[in-house]
């Protein structure tokens, strides 16, 4: 499934089959490996197209964010917190206190401290994408010492370092961000650094081991990583059949068209959780109307969705068995026409005539809503917009109806970004009483036993309100030439789409 959220259209000549092989840039580049496997330490991999922004907080997928950056700590293969940039930490339910790696610098030059930990958390806590939301709780930030921060709380939230192992907090070089050049020229702290003179706009973009690594060369098999924006399916697997690249996202359809070829192979695994949102629910708005909401539930068949995209399940909630969040009495809103439009009309059957804006990956899916609605009398306009612009507006409040991927793996931060009256995923600023009730219950509990429970009533409320509704949960299919790389493995990271662990990595042979 090819459910992305920060694709860049890419130049036509990527389409065309002449892309790889022979881009132009600043600096010698290795020609890419052959079919026949010959050794490079050069990978060379396809996820689309570019992010739009490569400032912490903003809506890039993981398989760009990962190359530049690091988080302070990370899940490992176990769903374990382990260090990363932060070697130890001190959790109460007042504050977070973290010790900081030393001898860690950015890209750029400037030092990884407790004062760089301090710019990037408050940039995004600061900022207008859900990832802001789950950062809230943190009231302030103190620079103990150069080695030393701590995250003063508002809440006790026990979840926090787990939120510290995503994409909300990747830590770019403070410099950047103050500069705003982060946007365009990332700055992280990781292996690999941006290398524009070796990188062609729009089409390759260059990283190159970065040689203060503190990690050492060692920690990495290839040299150099190179992203490429081929959003095409089928010039994306010509590109890998031919040996132009060695790792791509593909669907299945496409995947199926070269599986004979020598050295392909697959994984999948999940990454993808998808609903549509209700933002435009507070008093006077379209959705205000819980019955009206219910209704659209009730209408939208997300068994029509899962035929088109087999690699799609409907889920009843967000959160699976087993995840903090699930509860089992949530049967979720099954397709039932009849009894959406008594709910409607139970509502007064006001009118609801909305646009919505669809990516080009999405639209699909969000046809099929819009004509789904249309049967309860509902009015909805797909617009078709590119990436950049889906991402910056899809959940801004300029849409009644949203549709975007949720990723969150913790109930805390999932209310956070979406739910919570504060939430940046939450125009409206409407929350209620009953929600805004359970929410601080299971906030209280901490890592009590009864945490767990509590969460799951958080649930209950978002489902019975029908805030959300439509749950779907995909898969990410990554394919790679195995003549050339080794290595290649579903990642520890759950939920994030684009994905490899790069450090796993080795060419073939090595």
């Amino acid at each position: 499934m090819k459910a992305k959220t920060t694709k860049v259209p890419a130049v036509a000549a990527l389409m065309s089959g002449l892309l790889l092989a022979g881009c132009g840039g600043g600096g010698a580049q290795e020609p890419a490996a052959s079919a026949s496997g010959a050794r490079s330490d050069t990978l060379k991999v396809n996820w689309g197209g570019f992010p739009d922004s490569w400032a912490p907080g903003a809506e890039m997928e993981a398989g760009y964010l990962r190359v530049p950056y690091e988080t302070l700590v990370a899940l490992d293969g176990q769903g374990r917190i382990s260090p990363v940039l932060a070697t130890a930490w001190r959790q109460t339910g007042k504050a977070l206190t973290l010790t900081l790696r030393e001898n860690v610098v950015f890209h750029d030059g400037a030092p990884f401290d407790a004062e760089a930990v301090k710019v990037n958390l408050e940039s995004v806590r600061e900022g207008r994408t859900a990832f802001a939301g789950p950062l809230k709780v943190i009231e302030s930030i103190d620079v103990v010492d150069a080695r030393t921060v701590r995250l003063n709380l508002s809440s006790p939230t026990p979840s926090l370092l787990t939120t510290l192992t995503t994409r909300v907090a990747p830590m770019a070089s403070p410099r950047a961000i103050e500069a705003g050049t982060v946007a365009q020229t990332p700055a992280g702290t990781g292996p690999w650094a941006y290398d524009p003179a070796s990188s062609t706009p729009g089409t390759r973009m260059s990283f190159t081991y970065f040689p203060k690594y503190w990690g050492g060369e060692q920690s990495v098999g290839f040299k150099t990583i190179e992203l490429y924006a081929i959003p095409d399916d089928n010039a994306a697997s010509g590109a890998l059949a031919g040996g132009e690249i060695d790792i791509s996202d593909l669907d299945p359809a496409t995947l199926e068209r070269i599986k004979g070829t020598p050295g392909i192979r697959s994984v999948a695994y999940p990454a993808i959780r998808n609903n549509p949102m209700f933002f435009d629910r507070g008093p006077g708005g379209v959705f205000a109307d819980v019955n009206v909401r219910r209704a659209a539930c009730h209408a939208l068949d997300t068994g029509v969705v899962t035929k088109l995209e087999p690699d799609f399940k409907a889920r009843p909630q967000h959160f699976a068995e087993g995840e903090t969040g699930y509860n089992a009495a949530v049967t979720g809103y099954p397709h039932d026409l009849e009894k959406a439009k008594q709910l409607y009309a139970r509502a007064g059957s006001p009118p609801v005539r909305i646009d919505v804006i669809a990516a080009p990956y999405n639209q699909k899916q969000l046809n099929v809503y819009a004509s789904q609605l249309g049967e309860l009398g509902m009015q909805v306009k797909v617009q078709v917009a590119p990436p950049p612009q889906y991402n910056s507006t899809w959940n801004g409040g300029r849409y009644a109806l949203g549709l975007g991927s949720n990723d969150e793996l913790t109930a805390f931060d999932w209310y956070k970004a979406w739910f919570a009256a504060d939430a940046p995923g939450n125009p409206s600023g409407t929350e209620s009483p009953e929600l805004k009730a359970a929410a601080g219950k299971a906030i209280a509990a901490g890592t009590s036993p009864e945490a767990a429970r509590l969460w799951g009533e958080v649930t209950r409320v978002i489902s019975d309100e029908a805030l959300t509704c439509g749950h779907l949960a995909g898969e990410e299919l990554v394919v790679w030439q195995s003549q050339r790389v080794d290595g290649v493995k579903a990642p520890t990271q759950p939920w994030e789409t684009n994905m490899v662990n790069y450090r796993d990595l080795k060419p073939k042979g090595a």
